[in-house]
């Protein structure tokens, strides 16, 4: 039988919620091949990623640096190792908040205002208030993780979300507050084409979809989502450009704001969480696909095993 290396792990602060996935992915990979579990961290990356385990090809599945990144995808491009995950260039693009929903902007998708902040900029609170509003989103841009994150409610709270964020990354965009329904679109090619699946709505029991709202059973993940169908596939349709347009592969998810029926782009996921709790299980679930097929139809279009 084949290997098929699974990378996991990674340095971002969403390392254990990726061992999870990998290990939900590893216990329901398609039966024709053999996977191997190869969990790296900053400390031991170069010795596991010396890959002597002799893999066919690889599935990286770190949320965050270095493998959402598209560092790991560089790598491996280098030993010509091939790997069912967006490129290089695509996985670098999406990663990073504010680069990619600009880039979806000049295409004419509808995204939150938002300003771009590097490490030692200052920051003007009471200015950054008056022209995004109240309240507001402080996010890091490069990173993947879902720590950092903070909604703003006065001038006050500008300052101590900064250093929030940027305890996670390196710049830090600012965003102004979309007051709609959260929902999400999980994408992957099959071997007749691009499957959009069904959408998940995502109310949240804290202030926005963080991490306890993610992990922590603080959200109620309704598939498929509350809204018309004509909604539904108006977002469908935009996740699928979206996917298009980046040259996403295997399975990404693009999640959305519905202000007023209109679709906004929050940003694009090209590892997107896989444990038991993740909303890719419950899409497929729903669509009645089992995540065993779904591995195997994935390997089958970007792999040809």
């Amino acid at each position: 039988m084949k290997r098929i290396g699974l990378i996991c792990g990674g340095f971002s602060s969403e390392y254990h919620i990726s061992v999870k996935s990998a290990q939900t992915i590893q216990k329901n990979f398609p039966d024709h091949l053999t996977c191997i579990l190869i969990e790296i961290s900053r400390e031991n990356w170069q010795d596991r990623l010396q890959l002597e385990e002799n893999i066919a090809a690889a599935i990286i599945y770190t949320h965050g640096d270095p493998g959402e990144n598209g560092r790991i995808q560089a790598y491996l491009d280098m030993l010509q190792i091939p790997y069912i995950n967006s490129g290089v260039l695509a996985s670098a693009l999406s990663f990073d908040k504010w680069y990619c929903n600009q880039f979806l902007k000049g295409f004419g998708f509808e995204v939150a205002q938002s300003k771009l902040f590097h490490f030692g900029d200052q920051i003007d609170a009471a200015s950054l208030t008056k022209e995004l509003g109240l309240p507001l989103f402080v996010k890091p841009s490069d990173s993947g993780s879902s720590f950092g994150i903070s909604k703003v409610k006065s001038v006050d709270g500008v300052q101590i979300a900064f250093e929030s964020a940027f305890k996670e990354g390196r710049t830090v965009v600012v965003e102004s507050f979309l007051d709609g329904i959260e929902v999400t679109c999980g994408v992957f090619r099959s071997t007749s084409g691009l499957v959009a699946l069904p959408l998940t709505e995502i109310v949240s029991e804290t202030e926005f979809f963080d991490y306890a709202a993610k992990y922590d059973g603080k959200s109620k993940e309704i598939t498929p989502a509350r809204v018309a169908q004509q909604i539904a596939e108006d977002v469908q349709d935009q996740a699928k450009k979206i996917y298009e347009l980046l040259g996403l592969r295997a399975i990404a998810r693009i999640d959305f704001m519905l202000v007023q029926n209109k679709p906004f782009v929050i940003e694009v996921n090209t590892t997107p969480g896989f444990s038991p709790a993740s909303i890719v299980p419950q899409m497929l679930g729903v669509a009645g696909m089992r995540i065993q097929d779904f591995w195997k139809e994935i390997i089958k279009v970007e792999l040809n095993m």
